[in-house]
């Protein structure tokens, strides 16, 4: 697919629909009564196309012009939004500030990228300002989402530094300024990728790159499904620093849909859905596996012959699904009857699910494409391909466990990696997946020696290791760099493992380790605190939950399940565990230990958990003895 003619910019979206449906709801928050979440408020396309058209405006004054570099640190907000579109109407680039990477990581990004100004979340300021000293050479204006303090004023205004507030900064301008003409072929973001190694990478992605994305998203729905309109409502809670929400989004304003905004606490996140009641929702598998872990843990609750009917009603659509009946006329009857109740958990309007970030596990897709009555679709992407670039088309129900197959914008084959034992050539083919396009990025800003590494004869290679399946799709099976040699000799896919062992119900996170010096693997895990409890209970151990993972008998129930769960997926010797910790702090990001996306961080991991490693090695070696 190419773009049509006369498409130069995203900026093209928003004044479009603004144009067309100027009082229609754009951007929507939760409005705070007695510090509750009320009702949604919202903004029309035409409130937040002259907001945005202000803002350019004043960012003009400022002395920042087309090409330019603009940061923007915060969660997801309607102001984060209005941001985004200011610097595409002024052909300006901005450069999201990851709301979850330290101040190191943003003073870097700001230095790295030459970001001149910066829009900041009111509760970022302190840290952007802590960081001023060694930025204020490139960073000279700065806007806050809401208010800022005469004290903080004058602290930047000390480093050369000016500061306005969101209400201040639109009055710097005006709504009839003449905008700059933009290309296809003008850098629109650059985005960093926080990786899982060293420092960020900063992804160019032009604006024809972005809108061939969001083209393809919309001809993807309209071939398999129902393309987004007006009436549609979309859910953004997965961090906007991210292409895969941004794309989303970006979308959602090319139709003239709304957005709204979580409050940024997971804790009211099912809450916050149940008032939106959302038609598009998308998720990260740690998503998807809270409602289906809270699914089950509701039909068990609710007694064997709740259980029972639950149960043949599943087995009984699962069945016309496998058969090749859409989703909608598998079983209309038992949809109403049984699975209501699961279509609720997401506010019961959602039609279209998507799953990106990391792999799905395949009984979970299963499970939300029999109990949610919506269409689930498992993408795979990069911030390098701009999101996704295989799908999984959602009515197709022999794609599950898969990525699909290769978006209209993308051509994608796999390479042989002889020693690990891959060959695209073989009766089935495996190797890493590379990958080309009109939605590729353009390359790693200031970082020509990374981007040759990866962009070889026009081919990018994503480290990520690929089967193609008889139907044409794709199915993730490896990462090139998450393998390891046992000291036997034997090769151990990590992330693998990894997805088999998080199927016992008796944990919620693990980081299974082993090193080609050793001939065995040990873990990290986070327990399921209730199930952890539950198990003491039952065994008259009346210590905490803190203390019940330092207790050996608890490890080893543990321990005995994961390669229970193990054996039952057909791990073999070598792949199950000799030894376990148990950690009862969830692995987080304050800790630097999971990505934004929460994929572990295994240099991190290892730094944090090195005594405990060594420990389980040598008790391990000791039982041997």
């Amino acid at each position: 697919m190419d773009l049509p003619a006369g498409l130069e910019s995203p900026w093209q979206f928003l004044s479009d629909s603004a144009l067309k449906n100027p009082d229609g709801k754009m951007l929507g928050r939760r409005q705070a009564i007695d510090s509750k979440g009320g009702p949604y408020v919202w903004l029309t396309y035409k409130e937040v196309y002259d907001s945005a058209m202000r803002i350019g405006s004043a960012m003009r004054r400022r002395g920042v012009n087309p090409g330019d570099r603009c940061g923007i640190y915060g969660s997801n907000s309607p102001e984060w939004i209005t941001a985004m579109e200011a610097c595409n109407s002024q052909a300006v680039t901005y450069v999201p500030l990851y709301d979850t990477l330290g101040p190191n990581a943003v003073e870097f990004i700001i230095n790295h990228a030459e970001v001149s100004m910066a829009f900041v979340q009111e509760n970022k300021l302190s840290s952007i300002l802590s960081c001023l000293p060694k930025c204020s050479s490139n960073l000279k204006t700065i806007v806050s989402f809401g208010n800022i303090s005469d004290m903080q004023k004058k602290e930047a205004d000390e480093l050369g530094v000016s500061c306005f507030s969101w209400e201040e900064f639109p009055q710097l301008g005006s709504l009839d300024c003449e905008l700059p003409p933009k290309q296809k072929t003008d850098v629109c973001t650059i985005m960093y990728t926080s990786g899982t190694t060293g420092e960020p990478k900063g992804v160019i992605l032009t604006n024809g790159a972005l809108m061939a994305e969001v083209l393809s998203v919309d001809q993807l729905l309209f071939l398999t499904d129902r393309v987004v309109s007006e009436e549609d409502s979309y859910f953004s809670f997965l961090p906007l620093a991210h292409v895969y929400d941004q794309v989303i989004e970006t979308y959602c304003i090319y139709k003239g849909a709304s957005i709204g905004f979580w409050r940024g606490d997971v804790r009211y996140l099912l809450e916050d859905v149940q008032e939106l009641k959302p038609s598009i929702f998308c998720g990260v598998p740690r998503v998807y596996d809270r409602i289906y872990t809270g699914t089950l843990a509701k039909v068990s609750a609710g007694g064997g012959l709740k259980k029972k009917l639950f149960d043949f009603a599943y087995n009984y659509k699962l069945g016309y699904l496998e058969k090749g009946i859409p989703q909608e006329k598998a079983a209309p009857l038992l949809d109403r009857l049984v699975f209501e109740k699961t279509k609720q958990a997401l506010g019961g309007r959602v039609r279209v699910m998507l799953s990106g970030a990391a792999p799905l596990p395949k009984h979970v897709e299963e499970f939300l494409r029999v109990t949610s009555c919506s269409t689930l679709s498992q993408g795979y992407g990069l911030t390098e391909s701009c999101g996704g670039c295989f799908t999984s088309i959602g009515n197709v129900y022999p794609m599950v466990g898969t990525v699909g197959v290769p978006m209209t914008t993308i051509e994608s084959r796999l390479e042989s990696v002889p020693e690990m034992g891959y060959d695209a050539l073989s009766s089935v083919p495996r190797g890493e997946i590379c990958l080309r396009g009109s939605t590729l990025f353009s390359g790693y800003h200031k970082r020509e020696d990374l981007t040759n590494e990866v962009l070889v004869d026009g081919w990018f290679h994503t480290g990520d290791i690929g089967e193609w399946q008889p139907n044409g799709a794709m199915k993730i099976i490896d990462r090139k760099k998450n393998i390891f040699k046992l000291s036997q000799g034997e090769y151990v896919a990590v992330e693998n493992l990894e997805n088999v062992y998080l199927r016992c119900p008796l944990i919620t996170s693990i980081w299974v380790y082993g090193n080609s010096f050793e001939s065995f693997l040990v873990a990290v895990v986070v327990p399921d605190r209730q199930a952890l409890e539950d198990w003491a209970a039952s065994h008259n151990e009346t210590d905490d939950f803190k203390s019940l993972c330092k207790n050996l008998k608890a490890r080893k129930y543990i321990l005995d399940e994961l390669n229970r769960a193990g054996k039952a997926n057909n791990l073999r010797g070598f792949e199950m565990l000799k030894a376990v910790h148990l950690e009862p702090h969830p692995f987080d990001m304050e800790r630097d230990l999971i990505t934004p996306t929460f994929k572990l961080k295994r240099p991190q991991l290892l730094k944090c958990y090195k005594d405990c490693i060594d420990q389980l090695y040598s008790d391990a070696k000791g039982l041997k003895a």
